[in-house]
């Protein structure tokens, strides 16, 4: 069953969002060569205590950091480290946050420096597919409405939408019904109500849809190496069209 949020609920989840945006447009600014995966993790934790709000993915399920920052092929999941980030690198920034016991959740990537013209468009493609999602996030819609406007538009740019991970209703919960694929046939599955909240994130690869988790146990990979692109929001379906509660 889909939970409804109340109007009490919707606030308190804006909160939530608009703290968490704020923490991701100075991560934003941080992401430089030289820097490592976990200065972003060790950074990002800072901000949102000092928000008085708690990371919402460090010990989920047992993960063990703040921030799931992926790089290049990696698609999700990322575990920060050592690994240095590079001028021509993509990074993909993925940060959740508890407010009071409401959660929010959003993605993006990044450019580092200047990148080549194929991830530079995997990240406008990526950005546009969330953007295409949430516009048929509309009270009288199905599901998979929102599914199938994110896969068209990918592959009619010539990229994968990666089929394994997906996106997931969230407010009370980090993760809550329904799940949300980024493909499939329009008009199907559970019909869209005003008091849906919903964290829309397509993951998307330059190559082939396919991928592989690391020994660690997290990280998803693609299979064939080439870059993966990121981007999440977390959005409330109202009578009034959808409302981005992550900005």
């Amino acid at each position: 069953m889909i939970p409804l949020k109340s109007q009490k609920d919707l606030e308190m989840l804006k909160h939530s969002g608009e703290i968490l945006a704020s923490v991701m447009s100075r991560l934003v600014k941080i992401v430089q060569p030289g820097i490592t995966t976990l200065d972003i993790d060790r950074i990002s934790e800072e901000l949102i205590l000092k928000n008085k709000a708690v990371a919402a993915f460090k010990g989920y399920r047992g993960f063990p950091a703040t921030a799931c920052v992926c790089v290049n092929e990696e698609i999700v999941h990322g575990i920060p480290g050592s690994r240095v980030i590079s001028e021509g690198d993509i990074v993909s920034i993925d940060l959740g946050v508890n407010y009071q016991g409401y959660f929010s959740d959003m993605a993006v990537t990044l450019p580092v420096g200047k990148v080549d013209q194929i991830k530079n468009k995997l990240i406008e493609v990526t950005r546009k597919s969330l953007a295409a999602g949430i516009k048929q996030a509309v009270v009288g819609n199905y599901l998979t409405d929102i599914s199938h406007s994110i896969q068209s538009f990918v592959e009619a740019e010539g990229f994968s939408v990666v089929r394994q991970f997906v996106g997931h209703g969230i407010g009370l919960a980090l993760h809550e019904e329904p799940e949300i694929p980024n493909f499939g046939k329009p008009h199907l599955g559970p019909l869209l109500k005003s008091g849906m909240v919903l964290a829309i994130e397509p993951m998307i690869n330059v190559g082939s849809w396919e991928c592989f988790i690391l020994e660690n146990g997290w990280t998803a990979v693609t299979k064939d190496g080439k870059p993966s692109a990121h981007f999440e929001h977390t959005v409330a379906i109202t009578d009034k069209g959808p409302i981005i509660l992550t900005q």
